[in-house]
C-alpha cells in the first residue's frame, strides 16, 4: 500500500469520501461509480475476506498499524491519512470508527442462482431505511438463512449505514435485485419456494402454527415500513402469515420483525436436522 498524508482537501484521490452526509448525492454516486464504503477496521477486514477489492482508504493515523497489515496484498491501493478535523471536514462527520475504505462493488448476483443454491431466503420489498436493512442481513447471518432478495425499489445493502448497522453482514450474505413482480413472482415459486408474506390480514396464519411444519425451501417476504407489502407481492405469495400482537400494538418494527421469524424458522428446522 501507498500511504499520503492529507495536505489539503482538494488532494486528488479523496473524491471518494467527500459529502458523505448527502444521502441523495452518495445514492446516486457510488452505484453509478461502480463502488461503496466499508467503515471502520472490522468491516474492511470483511470485505476483504470476502474477496473484495479496495480503490482507497481514508484514516486517523493511530489506526494504520491496524489497517497496514490487511492491506498486505494490495500494494497499489493508498492509503491516506490525515487529522481528525480534516477527516470531518472533508466527510461531514467524525470518523470516530477511525478508518474508511472506498470498495469496488462485486458483481451482482443472479437471483435464480441464488435461489437454486439455497433453501431459506428473506425477500425484502421497498425498504427504505438503510438501518432496517443492515439489520435485517445481520439477522440472516446470525440465523442461518441462506441469502436475500431485494425489490427493484428496495434500499442499497451496500450503502455505508447499512453495511455499518450490518457489521459487515452485507458482505457475507448472498443477496440479488429481483425483477419486478410478473417475473419475480413465478421466479420464486416454479424454484420451488413457499412465498410466506408477512402481513396483516384476517386470513393470515399465526407464526407459531406456520412453523410447526416448515416447507423444504422457504422466502420469508416483508414489506415497506409504513405501506407494508403491495398488493402484486401479496398476490404473488403462496401463504400469508402474522406475528400476533398484544396490548393494542399494530405491528413490530420490520426489521424485529424479520429476526423473530427467522428464529422461529431456525428453533422448527432444529430437531428435523437433528432427527
Amino acid at each position: 500500500m501507498r500511504v499520503e498524508r492529507i495536505d489539503s482537501l482538494d488532494q486528488a484521490g479523496l473524491e471518494d469520501f467527500t459529502s458523505l452526509t448527502d444521502v441523495a448525492l452518495r445514492r446516486k454516486l457510488e452505484p453509478e461509480a461502480g463502488l461503496y464504503l466499508a467503515e471502520s477496521p472490522k468491516v474492511i477486514e470483511r470485505a476483504l475476506a470476502a474477496g473484495h477489492q479496495p480503490r482507497s482508504v481514508l484514516l486517523l493515523e493511530q489506526w494504520l498499524p491496524k489497517i497496514e497489515p490487511l492491506l498486505s496484498e494490495h500494494p497499489d491501493v493508498t492509503v491516506y491519512v490525515g487529522e481528525a478535523e480534516q477527516l470531518e471536514a472533508l466527510t461531514g462527520f467524525h470518523l470516530h470508527r477511525g478508518a474508511l475504505a472506498s470498495m469496488h462493488r462485486p458483481a451482482a448476483l443472479d437471483p435464480a442462482e441464488l435461489l437454486a443454491t439455497s433453501k431459506r431466503v428473506v425477500v425484502l420489498e421497498d425498504l427504505a431505511d438503510h438501518t432496517n436493512v443492515g439489520a435485517i442481513f445481520r439477522s440472516v447471518a446470525a440465523l442461518g438463512a441462506d441469502g436475500v432478495l431485494l425489490s427493484p425499489a428496495c434500499a442499497d445493502p451496500l450503502y455505508r449505514r447499512a453495511v455499518r448497522v450490518s457489521m459487515g453482514a452485507v458482505l457475507q450474505v448472498p443477496w440479488a435485485r429481483l425483477p419486478h413482480w410478473r417475473e419475480a413472482g413465478p421466479l420464486i415459486r416454479e424454484a420451488g419456494y413457499e412465498l410466506a408474506a408477512f402481513a396483516l390480514r384476517d386470513d393470515a396464519e399465526d407464526l407459531a402454527e406456520f412453523v410447526q411444519a416448515v416447507p423444504e425451501k422457504l422466502a420469508l417476504m416483508f414489506g415497506s415500513e409504513g405501506d407494508g407489502l403491495s398488493k402484486r407481492a401479496l398476490a404473488s405469495s403462496t401463504r400469508c402469515v402474522t406475528i400476533p400482537m398484544e396490548h393494542d400494538v399494530d405491528s413490530l418494527n420490520v426489521a424485529t420483525a424479520a429476526a423473530l421469524a427467522l428464529w422461529a424458522v431456525r428453533t422448527a428446522d432444529a430437531p428435523a436436522q437433528h432427527s
